[in-house]
């Protein structure tokens, strides 16, 4: 057997005389790791989840939402999208709690569910409610914007085709009361007048059906949240149950290591005591 070969009887007898070192480091990095959770600000979390808007009277084939999900959260994600938000609420631009909104800033998109999960961090649970809040009210005034042309144009061709209805409507009861109040030659062509007239009010009630379901709020509707923002309970950071639970093991094990150390001072002192003494 090799005579440096430490085992667990050495071990204990190593810990029971150096057992004022093993305490000491132990004692050092628990203080260390009380006084990082007590001089550490706490962070809390807030998660909005964000439905994108849609209007409906797209074209067929194009994309019916008012932007695709990968740029709306590269959109969210941006200095100028951020600076916005700050600017909202009234931080200063180069404050640590921009900084942290910045850094903390997540988005998790969920395409099959046309929404996405934005997740933020403040120093306080009041502050990461308001940044959410901000940030679905900053991406819902530049979606408004987005939006207001097509809802424009939908609306107006709306009205066109009530307009044309009307009309043909009118048209139709004139041609019916030629009908039945004109010779036979006259009925006669009144009477052709009088089916296509009615193929074009069948078409115009279709086109005007059809653009009435478009905007219907299940399928045109502006960014919204599904749910409340949802801020934690408690503070996420510093999580002081796991940051004990990792002082505690490193504290052991340094405390481990010093005993070991000062044992092997103590033997390699003892080893050259003597020939110094000679």
């Amino acid at each position: 057997m090799e005579q440096n070969e430490i085992y667990l009887i050495d071990l204990w007898h190593i810990f029971r005389r150096e057992w004022r070192w093993f305490i000491a480091a132990l004692a050092v990095v628990l203080g260390l790791t009380f006084a990082w959770l007590h001089t550490t600000r706490s962070q809390w979390e807030a998660n909005a989840w964000i439905q994108v808007g849609q209007v409906a009277s797209a074209p067929p084939g194009q994309d019916i939402k008012t932007e695709p999900m990968l740029r709306v959260t590269a959109r969210v994600q941006s200095a100028e999208f951020q600076d916005e938000v700050i600017r909202r609420l009234g931080l200063a631009p180069e404050s640590a709690e921009a900084a942290l909104y910045r850094s903390s800033m997540k988005t998790d998109p969920q395409f099959y569910a046309n929404f996405f999960k934005l997740t933020v961090r403040a120093y306080s649970a009041a502050q990461a409610n308001d940044l959410a809040k901000a940030s679905v009210d900053t991406l819902q005034t530049i979606h408004r914007g987005i939006d207001a042309l097509p809802l424009k144009l939908a609306h107006d061709r709306l009205e066109e085709l009530e307009s044309n209805l009307r009309i043909g409507l009118a048209d139709r009861d004139r041609l019916m009361t030629t009908t039945a109040s004109a010779d036979r030659t006259a009925a006669a062509l009144a009477g052709v007048l009088l089916a296509s007239k009615n193929e074009e009010i069948r078409a115009l009630q279709q086109a005007h059906s059809e653009l009435l379901v478009r905007l219907a709020p299940n399928y045109t509707y502006e960014t919204s949240m599904p749910w409340p923002i949802a801020v934690s309970g408690g503070r996420v950071f510093p999580n002081g149950v796991l940051t004990l639970g990792i002082g505690v093991v490193l504290g052991l094990f340094l405390g481990g290591v010093a005993a070991i150390a000062r044992n092997a001072l103590r033997r390699r002192s003892t080893k050259v005591s003597p020939l110094g003494t000679h």
